[in-house]
């Protein structure tokens, strides 16, 4: 039987050499979840148009970029390739499109139900399927907490059963996860295809019912649309209903006819990409400062403090719209459709209340007697701290991560609402308000409620996410001091 030590000195791989089998079997449970929906997963990745930043390298460095051309299109095949495989829950597998023949019943939908009754098959599959894997990777957790950790207990145990018993916590959590699998699922979740109904929808046709001439007929979807347009008193397709042509939207339509809640899962993806993009290059930022000037302080303190101060007295709005005019015409603009552009630019101006909120925890780290023995032992600058200063630090950084990325999320809808930003018709859910806002009082008053309750529940649930963490990691935190760190976190959108 192995002693304690030689335990704690054994690595991970060999801990499951020793008892392989609850190892095998949960990666075995955790492999099939994986194969039933690796293209769904694939298509998530592939979404990002890598070829723009990849044809600008190659045009910018003459030999070393054609070489990189050449080895990212191999990459770019093999995740098409991927992407393209057949998964367990697509919209092939279960149709929601169809129509209805009087005698006859629906048509071309997924064992002959009403539209909308497979819609709603597919959608809770795709859930169900999304909250089985989140807790198989929990249960991954367990299993290595149970058979391959030499301690019985650590730090991060209390951790997690503060978080488990933080009911506010937990429903952000849920919040966020309902999005995140939205915008993953996008393809899968919407009615109809961002392609079919949104991007070109004159180069795609629906097939319906005549009632008319008692025949099945075909028209462009973009024909389609023009007559299932929600524009106040000049008609409407609300939520939960179906248009002329059978479509069911479950959210309505927009003004120009294409399907909300489409619109909403693939904006998603937008809001979603900016909001995490921009929070991993501020809070990089932040992390680097905090990190070199509490190590440092003197000069490199003061001048960390003066470019904060300088940042943060710029008129951000003001700098922001002018900045996305001026490179409209350049290639990062046609990043994602000028997404990758938002979000580096919000991430440029959000380091500064991130910084500061974590500024005085890294100057009570560097502080301690540990510090002063690792400089003692000999230990270089860089490792110090990365590995006694960055642990502590990086657990406040999330919390106001957490908090901070919100506010991109509506920095970026408010952009849209003034037609900046993310151009058309990629979907943003900023501009489906600022297209539906003379309809507030109509009957048409979905097209600018839905978007803006889906910013809200999205920014409520990582804020409340936020909470979980911060009380989960610091119980004692919840003071006014905090309320002021995470106001100055707050700050990281325009």
């Amino acid at each position: 039987m192995q002693s304690e030590t030689e335990q704690v000195d054994s690595t991970l791989v060999q801990r499951i050499r020793q008892n392989p089998t609850p190892a095998v079997r949960w990666a075995a449970v955790m492999a099939a979840l994986v194969l039933a929906e690796l293209g769904a997963l694939a298509g998530v990745v592939m979404a990002v148009p890598w070829d723009v930043p990849v044809n600008a390298i190659a045009s910018t460095v003459p030999v070393l970029g054609d070489i990189f051309a050449s080895i990212a299109s191999v990459f770019a095949a093999a995740g098409d390739a991927v992407a393209n495989l057949p998964t367990l829950l697509s919209r092939e597998w279960i149709p929601n499109q169809g129509y209805f023949v009087p005698g006859e019943g629906w048509q071309n939908t997924f064992m002959g139900l009403e539209p909308k009754h497979a819609w709603l098959l597919r959608v809770g599959l795709v859930y169900a399927y999304a909250f089985a894997f989140l807790y198989w990777m929990w249960r991954g957790y367990l299993v290595f907490r149970r058979h391959y950790r030499y301690a019985d207990w650590t730090p991060a145990d209390d951790i997690v059963d503060r978080f488990r018993g933080h009911t506010w916590g937990q429903f952000g959590l849920v919040l966020v996860v309902v999005f995140l699998v939205m915008a993953a699922f996008a393809p899968t979740v919407s009615p109809v295809t961002q392609e079919k109904n949104i991007m070109q929808p004159y180069g795609h046709e629906v097939t319906y019912f005549d009632s008319d001439s008692g025949s099945v007929e075909t028209v462009t979807v973009g024909a389609a649309n023009l007559n299932s347009q929600s524009a106040g008193t000049q008609g409407n397709v609300g939520p939960w209903t179906y248009d002329s042509y059978d479509r069911f939207h479950p959210a309505g339509t927009l003004p120009s006819g294409k399907d909300l809640f489409t619109f909403l899962a693939y904006g998603a993806r937008i809001s979603l990409f900016i909001g995490i993009v921009a929070s991993g290059i501020a809070g990089g930022i932040a992390l680097g400062l905090a990190l070199l000037t509490s190590y440092y302080k003197g000069l490199a303190d003061m001048t960390a403090v003066v470019m904060s101060d300088a940042f943060s007295a710029m008129p951000r709005l003001l700098v922001l719209i002018m900045l996305i005019y001026v490179l409209q015409d350049h290639w990062i603009m046609d990043v994602y459709s000028g997404a990758f552009l938002l979000a580096l630019l919000f991430g440029i101006w959000g380091w500064m209340g991130l910084w500061r909120s974590i500024r005085g925890p890294s100057l009570q780290i560097v502080e301690n007697e540990w510090i002063t023995a690792a400089e003692g032992f000999g230990e270089k600058p860089r490792r110090i701290v990365t590995k006694h200063v960055a642990p502590y630090v990086f657990s406040y950084l999330l919390i106001y991560l957490s908090m901070s990325l919100g506010g991109y999320i509506i920095s970026a809808a408010g952009l849209a609402y003034l037609g900046l930003g993310v151009t058309a018709p990629t979907p943003e859910w900023g501009r489906a308000i600022s297209v539906g806002q003379s309809l507030i009082q109509t009957q048409s008053w979905h097209v600018s409620v839905l978007p803006g309750v889906a910013i809200t529940l999205l920014v409520l649930g990582f804020n409340a996410f936020g909470d979980g963490v911060r009380d989960a990691l610091d119980p004692k935190a919840g003071g006014e001091g905090d309320a002021a760190g995470e106001a100055a976190a707050a700050g990281g959108g325009a």
